[in-house]
């Protein structure tokens, strides 16, 4: 299972994520894609307005299947549907009945918000006690997000005993950072530090310039990695070092510099590590790096930017979408 609505799908859903669900799918699972239209509206994205959500949970689907994810191969399933349960219902209530108002706010990140956050709405304190419910209704026994989802799972983990039920697996993939430098992360978004950061610096749809979205042209794919925060020799809290760790050599396995000879000349780099020692050497240019994950990159999308050709209205009309947070 995997929950999501926000306007646009950048790499860090489609590519990472979404590899995890094709994985799954190959695997064997039986996996349910899950439009959060409910959530979104809590979360106030698109202002609100439930037919916009609606929309983009349809692109959202289409997406999908553009990244390879058969549309037979998995369930898609509403928050709506749900809803129309009453018995979803008396779940959510029985859950909040059993969550401090505390616990329930440290599972705010999965709301993009910090745990440290003053004044907020009381649907927000609503929100955990729905994603609980969700794993319970749909009896799911995977949970597959990002890491930033880690807390509502930890939740579902801590409340399935007292409901009977067996603890959900969860399954977090990594979050790939903006491509803005680091700045000061205001809030506090999980007791362990790094990985508070990381959820404060993820990519973020919001701030197109800063995201490398799944149709992409390769123009401007190679416009916004040119411009990417990228620090020599550093490998930790690179942006495009994380795009070829989590992206590249997991879809290609391997990454190709293609140089002038006397910059070094063509070569292919055939795991993470081997990149990650060069470049920490300085044997790798960022330069040189960007324009070899840009290149890899725009190879990858190449499929999901045939599929949009076909589907140009819809895309226009999503991409038309006021940006909210």
């Amino acid at each position: 299972m995997k929950g999501y609505l926000p306007r646009l799908m950048h790499i860090g859903v489609g590519l990472v994520c979404g590899g995890k669900i094709l994985d799954l799918i190959n695997a064997g699972f039986d996996f349910t894609i899950f439009l959060a239209d409910w959530h979104a509206w809590i979360n106030n994205k698109l202002g609100g307005d439930m037919d916009k959500i609606k929309m983009v949970g349809e692109y959202f689907k289409h997406c999908f299947t553009a990244l390879g994810i058969p549309p037979d191969k998995a369930r898609y399933l509403w928050t709506s549907e749900l809803a129309e349960d009453r018995s979803y219902w008396e779940k959510v209530i029985l859950i909040a009945k059993n969550v401090t108002i505390n616990r329930a706010r440290r599972a705010l990140p999965i709301m993009g918000r910090s745990i440290s956050a003053g004044e907020i709405e009381t649907a927000a304190l609503i929100y955990p006690c729905m994603q609980v419910a969700d794993i319970f209704h749909m009896n799911i026994d995977v949970a597959c997000a990002g890491i930033d989802q880690r807390k509502a799972h930890m939740l579902a983990r801590e409340m399935a005993p007292k409901f009977g039920l067996g603890k959900p697996v969860c399954i977090h993939t990594p979050l790939l950072a903006d491509l803005e430098p680091p700045s000061r992360i205001e809030g506090k978004f999980d007791e362990d530090e790094a990985l508070s950061f990381k959820i404060g610096a993820k990519m973020s749809k919001s701030m197109p310039a800063r995201c490398i979205f799944i149709h992409d042209s390769p123009e401007e794919i190679k416009h916004k990695i040119n411009l990417a925060y990228c620090p020599p020799r550093e490998v930790e809290n690179n942006p495009v070092m994380d795009m070829a760790r989590y992206v590249i050599f997991p879809r290609l396995g391997e990454l190709t510099l293609n140089r002038p000879e006397r910059y070094g000349g063509l070569q292919t780099f055939n795991a993470f590590n081997e990149l990650a020692e060069a470049y920490s050497k300085g044997l790798v240019h960022p330069l040189d790096l960007k324009n070899a994950v840009a290149d890899a990159l725009s190879n990858i999308l190449e499929d999901v930017r045939r599929y949009f050709k076909s589907h140009e209205e819809l895309l226009r009309t999503v991409m038309g979408f006021e940006v909210t947070r």
